[in-house]
């Protein structure tokens, strides 16, 4: 899959994290959508988890990536969309098999349990990784 454009979006404790995230793919000139939150005041992850899942299912972006505190709640959240394939990362393992195996075409992951350079290097290997396909097409359209 080709991703030029790609959601961003997070909840109050995912929001710094974000943050960091948008700039780096701003750095790697991919065009990003923030989806918000737009501070570290509360709100609920369902209602950013859903807004970007929307987003994908529509066509607004290519794939996404959402921060909550596990990264958990989110992916729940984005994953109620049908079309959306949200797969909760905490290594550059997780995120390199979410696509190259599920065809994730949301990163999930968690502001609270990933440190700062973990999360860049998902982010780097969610993006540089294409889907194998093969026998996990197969799987992967049973999702749907």
């Amino acid at each position: 899959m080709n991703r030029k454009k790609i959601a961003i979006a997070a909840d109050h404790a995912g929001f710094a994290l974000k943050e960091v995230l948008k700039d780096e793919l701003i750095g790697q000139g991919f065009e990003t959508i923030d989806l918000g939150t737009d501070s570290e005041e509360s709100v609920d992850y369902p209602d950013f988890g859903q807004a970007l899942g929307e987003f994908i299912a529509t066509g607004g972006a290519d794939c996404g990536v959402l921060v909550c505190g596990t990264g958990i709640g989110i992916s729940i959240a984005a994953n109620r969309i049908a079309g959306v394939r949200a797969a909760v990362c905490h290594d550059v393992t997780s995120a390199r098999l979410s696509r190259m195996h599920n065809d994730a075409n949301v990163m999930a992951i968690g502001s609270r349990v990933l440190g700062l350079e973990v999360a860049r290097d998902c982010l780097r290997a969610f993006l540089d990784t294409g889907f194998e396909g093969g026998r996990h097409a197969r799987r992967v359209g049973k999702l749907g």
